[in-house]
């Protein structure tokens, strides 16, 4: 179903219990509706919600950031949650092989190909790829991790169960982003900048983290020569 008929789908569910009501009533939950269907806040971790991406933009709380504090030792990454001799960093990799590497001994990898879609570019080794956070650690804790516990921080750096936030690309375009928001950064390949912004706005949805006046503005403005496509994102926080 194509996303202008999502809305006029998801706007005639939310409206025809209207009818029933009072015009009173129906003033007041008219009011109430647009809060409980776009505001994620209003949601509980391990919810799924879906909407179209500039509206989870709009939903996103706007504030300024603070790096105070900081530190990528407070994120503890590379864990190998399920105990199978693979990290984190080794698991993203397996899943994004477009040529399935030979798995050695400590989840060495050998041989295997990848295609890196920040610059467009394939790559016949693991060592030339990074594992990036696509929402990178210091723009987390600058948006709202900095509250966060150890334990939820370290969930945020290994995250398998989206597979937006963590993203096997070339190192060179891993380490050109660095820190970066897209604000100061889109991949290089411009094809990919829609792909990139959406993912963006999801991974800040997921985990409820905010944007800074800057960052909205460059999201918007990236947003209005992309489609309004829905993204479905499951809670975190």
């Amino acid at each position: 179903m194509r996303p202008a008929r999502i809305r006029c789908a998801l706007i005639a569910a939310l409206f025809a219990p209207l009818a029933l009501l009072t015009p009173t009533a129906a003033a007041h939950a008219t009011e109430a509706s647009p809060a409980t269907a776009h505001h994620p806040a209003h949601r509980v971790p391990g919810d799924t919600i879906t909407l179209p991406v500039r509206d989870a933009l709009a939903a996103l709380t706007v504030a300024d950031e603070s790096r105070a504090g900081y530190s990528r030792d407070k994120f503890r990454h590379w864990t190998d949650a399920d105990k199978n001799g693979c990290n984190a960093r080794a698991e993203v990799l397996l899943a994004e092989a477009v040529t399935a590497p030979e798995v050695g001994p400590k989840c060495a990898l050998a041989g295997g190909s990848w295609y890196s879609p920040y610059d467009d570019r394939y790559l016949d080794s693991s060592g030339k790829l990074d594992v990036d956070h696509l929402v990178p650690l210091a723009e987390a804790w600058d948006s709202g991790a900095s509250a966060w516990t150890a334990k939820e921080r370290e969930a945020y750096a290994n995250d398998l169960d989206d597979p937006r936030a963590l993203v096997a690309v070339s190192a060179a375009s891993n380490r050109s982003k660095a820190d970066k928001d897209p604000t100061d950064w889109l991949p290089p390949y411009s094809l990919y900048w829609c792909e990139y912004v959406t993912d963006w706005i999801a991974d800040k949805t997921r985990y409820q983290l905010s944007v800074d006046p800057a960052e909205q503005a460059a999201l918007s403005e990236q947003l209005a020569a992309c489609p309004d496509r829905p993204i479905t994102v499951t809670l975190a926080h």
